[in-house]
């Protein structure tokens, strides 16, 4: 395996191995083991937790924002968009049930720790919360995007936290029903 592909392999059982078992019940040798490498190699690529910790963010970043323009490409009209959005909780609910929203669970665990990554973390909220906010103005509601957007973000950490607890496939899509029916709602207004 090349340099670039072991790095790689080790952000994306990293970014796994947070997820499922969060940043602070996963070592460097559940890591190192996941992808198969030894401790030296690893240690090639990563000093520290920290130091993938940040990859891990940097790789959920990218990811998300490459998710967002896919959204956008897919066309369709700025409700539709949306709608993409709060449907990805039925898209993703095995893992969600399993380990709740992984962003909301990084968040939590590193505000938990009171660890220095939290802003950078949080920044994944940012971009939906970004995103969402130019789809509700796009949509005409200029002076109230930025409530609705966190609307629908605050929502769908709740739905995820409680799927996350009942592992209630119908609880998600029966919420998720809701917030399209929100929707609608602000639309008819």
């Amino acid at each position: 395996m090349r340099g670039n592909d072991t790095r790689d392999h080790i952000v994306s059982a990293a970014d796994r191995l947070f997820y499922e078992h969060g940043y602070a019940h996963t070592s460097f040798t559940d890591i190192a083991g996941a992808v198969g490498i030894s401790r030296g190699n690893f240690y090639h690529h990563f000093k520290t937790k920290d130091d993938i910790l940040e990859a891990v963010i940097a790789h959920r970043l990218t990811q998300t924002r490459a998710m967002l323009q896919a959204w956008d490409a897919a066309g369709g009209d700025a409700a539709e968009r949306i709608r993409s959005f709060s449907h990805m909780l039925i898209a993703n609910r095995e893992p969600i049930m399993r380990h709740g929203c992984p962003v909301g669970a990084l968040c939590g665990e590193l505000a938990k720790l009171g660890h220095s990554a939290l802003p950078e973390a949080t920044g994944l909220f940012s971009l939906f919360r970004e995103w969402l906010a130019g789809k509700f103005t796009l949509l005409g509601f200029t002076q109230t995007a930025d409530d609705m957007a966190l609307h629908l973000l605050a929502r769908s950490q709740g739905i995820a936290a409680l799927a996350n607890t009942f592992h209630d496939e119908a609880f998600i899509r029966r919420e998720v029903g809701l917030m399209d029916s929100w929707l609608d709602a602000q639309l008819r207004h």
